[in-house]
């Protein structure tokens, strides 16, 4: 009896046969597994590592324990740049509720709608680069469209960039024209996927208004929502481009942030102190991994509650 008459249950399956739903996946997901290892999760270790040394990136790495972390405890620029990251991250989150409205008024059938699409849209599309020069010429104090609107009030002209008490306010709201925009994709994205049977449920029961946005769509918008804060506390404290462009972290340094800091004392002119970069690197990442961390267990606490 030859193999091709035997019963299928008898005939000997190689191991792959019995495997590829289970291996198949994973083949596929191996080189970007590959790419994060070895270009995010790597690197993550390397800068814990360097951050205990002193080193200035060409010599051998000269091991100093914790000094890094003691002088950054004593460090007043230290002190400025996280207060400043704090205002980022507050005023950072008021891009998800109004990307929230923008998004439920382009869900609306109004005319024109495609029109409004696109320039709500616009931000989103051209580069931070654009956008913090943009927003330089708008904050300039003798051309900029912002003092002649004042001047048209009687008020006086202000130097939004170059005064330390403005600046980190100005170089915030410039980042919140294009994170608006993300955040509204995001929701318009997560409108299309909400149940009109619990809409036209909700109006049975007569919930309009804000009962109906409350209690029957901002539950269905709950994975744009944890996306969106994720992405916009990231942003938030990985802010680097828009000051680098808009202040190059002046006035008097009162505009850094973390990350721009970090870079000042690692790559700038200011001194290739590696081991002191790698340490304002970890500080910034775990500040990161606290906020990403207790969203993922309050998100898998309401899927353990279901």
């Amino acid at each position: 009896m030859t193999t091709a008459t035997l019963p299928q249950s008898r005939v000997r399956r190689s191991w792959w046969h019995r495997n590829q739903i289970a291996v198949t996946p994973w083949l596929f997901l191996a080189p970007g597994i590959l790419f994060f290892a070895v270009y995010v999760i790597l690197p993550i270790f390397q800068s814990v590592g360097i951050s205990f040394t002193q080193w200035d990136g060409l010599g051998a790495p000269e091991p100093v324990g914790l000094a890094n972390y003691r002088e950054l405890w004593d460090d007043p620029a230290f002190y400025t740049s996280l207060r400043n990251n704090v205002i980022w991250l507050l005023l950072y989150l008021l891009a998800i509720p109004a990307g929230l409205f923008i998004a439920l008024f382009l869900n609306q059938t109004v005319t024109g709608i495609r029109i409004y699409k696109s320039l709500f849209f616009f931000p989103f599309v051209i580069s931070q680069v654009v956008v913090g020069l943009v927003f330089t010429w708008f904050y300039d104090p003798a051309f900029g469209l912002l003092n002649i609107m004042l001047g048209w009030i009687g008020l006086g002209p202000i130097n939004v960039l170059g005064d330390p008490a403005y600046v980190t306010y100005g170089i915030i709201l410039a980042g919140l024209w294009p994170q608006t925009a993300y955040c509204m994709i995001l929701y318009l994205t997560g409108l299309n996927a909400v149940n009109p049977e619990l809409i036209e449920a909700g109006r049975l029961d007569n919930a309009k208004g804000w009962r109906m946005l409350r209690h029957v769509v901002l539950p269905q918008l709950r994975p744009a929502t944890f996306i969106a804060f994720v992405v916009t506390i990231i942003g938030a404290l990985r802010s680097f481009d828009l000051i680098s462009i808009m202040t190059n972290g002046g006035p008097f340094g009162e505009s850094r942030v973390l990350s721009f800091y970090m870079f000042e004392v690692a790559l700038s002119e200011y001194g290739f102190r590696m081991g002191y970069g790698a340490a304002i690197a970890v500080v910034l990442f775990l500040i990161m991994l606290c906020f990403i961390a207790y969203f993922l267990w309050s998100m898998w606490r309401e899927e353990q509650g279901r």
